[in-house]
């Protein structure tokens, strides 16, 4: 297990009851208790986590998310899919990144790379997002800029929609975008729920040289209601559950499939 791997896992303990003792972590991720203090010490610096005497607390930066992000019956998926897009990102790149399960799991880890957190005379990586949630959970990485695009709240998913997030959109150019969606289909293509989004996700792709979808297998040949107009969907990144058949039938239809390692 890497050191990033670590402090995600870390991260995802402190989630499950708030708190993590320097032993569970000994015993969960096979570490020394040295190791796991410099762990410890390490995310707290970078105020994700408050230290206590003998682990630590979620502190004061920590606020619920919708129930959708705290029971997810797909969440070890979603973090593989992550660290596939993660590894897309390099030091110095402009990034989208939509709201979504998925795509928190991915700020996650951005947030905790190493190669992210070195000291720079420059921003390491630049954010634009509109959801409320990516922001907050990266407003705290002094190497991290980040731009949030304004709009009307949808307090379901803390996405900002509607017409005022198109205008700053508008006004901006990304290395990549990721996409988080509701629904994936080799025909129709992505899909949200809620036509904002939708409409939100496809502008922040247009504003990209590459976007990746993110989604895991359970939304394969699920068609959601609104789709994403003008998109040219060409890349998704999905888990080892999406079946030969499925996958070929993206590739026939000039979508290229990354399955992320499990």
């Amino acid at each position: 297990m890497t050191r990033t791997d670590r402090l995600t896992a870390i991260l995802d303990l402190l989630a499950e009851s708030g708190q993590v003792e320097v032993e569970e972590i000994v015993t969960k991720l096979a570490v020394s208790p040295a190791t796991a203090r410099r762990d410890l010490d390490s995310l707290a610096k970078r105020r994700l986590l408050t230290r206590t005497r003998g682990g630590a607390t979620t502190g004061a930066l920590a606020y619920d998310l919708p129930g959708r992000y705290n029971r997810d019956d797909h969440g070890h998926a979603k973090e593989q899919i992550a660290q596939a897009a993660s590894d897309l990102v390099w030091p110095g790149a402009v990034i989208g990144l939509c709201g979504g399960t998925t795509s928190t799991a991915l700020a996650q880890i951005l947030a905790t790379r190493e190669d992210l957190n070195a000291h720079a005379n420059q921003h390491t990586l630049t954010v634009v997002t509109n959801a409320i949630n990516i922001a907050g959970q990266l407003a705290v990485r002094p190497n991290i800029k980040v731009m949030v695009t304004g709009g009307i709240l949808n307090p379901r998913s803390y996405e900002l929609v509607g017409p005022y997030t198109d205008i700053i959109m508008q006004k901006v150019v990304l290395d990549i975008a990721f996409i988080g969606v509701n629904g994936i289909d080799p025909e129709v293509g992505p899909t949200n729920t809620g036509e904002g989004e939708a409409s939100v996700n496809a502008l922040l792709a247009s504003r990209a040289r590459c976007s990746y979808v993110l989604a895991d297998s359970s939304k394969v040949r699920v068609r959601a209601f609104a789709t994403m107009d003008g998109y040219n969907f060409t890349h998704l990144i999905t888990d080892a559950g999406i079946s030969a058949a499925d996958k070929a039938a993206f590739e026939a239809n000039g979508t290229e499939v990354m399955v992320a390692p499990a």
